[in-house]
């Protein structure tokens, strides 16, 4: 689905031959001399930031809509969680026993890729993080069903290598966390999180935020695994304390297996927004 409109730059600067016939001389070796564009110096200065937060917004929204990408299904979880073949190699007795989320997190997401490719694969693609764990359980499913997924890969120390199984026209890699989520948010249409550590968090109270606060518009929000997330979170205490509201507990759904979460966003009753934000247009939420 990639086109192929060329600009006048691409078969000027990227034909090898052609650079090769610049003469070689003090002037052309020079750092100032190099396009700008194709000057890695140059782009990774402090100055150009904001220029590279554009560019990872445009690269994969430009893509995705080369694809065809209409809509996803968003699955946020830990890195370290083990598939049951490998638990007994697991850090902890509790990563072991959260290794059936593996299973739980492939079967829905080979549920959900076959539901999508009933409608040709457009709508309701899964998306990860690209990495270990329940991403890459997430995106094993879509293989399994024999569709295609999303792997939105960021660059860190350690567990950030594109997991085998994200559809390679569809794995992307990030520098900056933000824009990143703003991926992970903007076609959303259902957010599955399951058990996770720091960054499961970060994604799961920021994106229940953007639903409390009406920057987002408010979609099935699913936690795998009730009793987790309970000893992790006192979600009743927030409430009881006044920092959150009675009805943000509304925001989300406990859930157990993946048949149980197909069901509830087959079934799911459009609530109201919350505040909603006038002027939205294409996207799920504003920036």
């Amino acid at each position: 689905m990639t086109t192929n409109t060329r600009h006048p730059l691409r078969d000027v600067y990227s034909d090898r031959e052609k650079a090769s016939e610049v003469p070689v001389t003090p002037q052309t070796k020079a750092p100032a001399y190099r396009l700008a564009f194709i000057d890695e110096d140059f782009m990774c200065r402090e100055e150009l930031r904001p220029v590279r937060l554009q560019l990872e917004l445009l690269k994969p929204q430009m893509m995705l809509d080369e694809y065809g990408i209409e809509s996803t299904i968003v699955l946020f979880g830990g890195a370290r969680i083990p598939e049951p073949a490998k638990k007994a190699a697991a850090r902890t007795e509790t990563l072991a026993e959260l290794s059936r989320f593996y299973d739980e997190t492939r079967e829905f997401s080979r549920l959900m890729t076959l539901k999508s490719m009933e409608s040709g694969g457009h709508e309701n693609v899964i998306v990860t993080g690209g990495g270990p764990g329940v991403m890459e359980a997430g995106n094993r499913g879509a293989v399994d069903a024999g569709g295609k997924s999303i792997g939105l890969n960021i660059v860190l120390p350690f567990e950030q290598a594109p997991n085998e199984y994200v559809s390679p026209e569809l794995c992307f890699n990030f520098h900056y966390f933000a824009i990143r989520k703003m991926h992970f948010l903007m076609r959303a249409r259902a957010i599955c999180v399951f058990p996770g550590g720091f960054g499961t968090m970060d994604e799961l109270f920021e994106s229940l935020t953007l639903i409390q606060t009406g920057r987002m518009q408010r979609i099935p929000f699913l936690l795998f695994g009730r009793a987790f997330w309970e000893k992790i979170i006192n979600w009743d205490a927030l409430a009881d304390a006044g920092t959150i509201s009675e009805q943000d507990l509304d925001l989300f759904r406990f859930v157990e297996t993946a048949q149980e979460a197909i069901d509830l966003i087959a079934n799911w009753e459009p609530a109201s927004p919350r505040d909603s934000v006038p002027g939205r247009g294409r996207d799920q939420f504003t920036a």
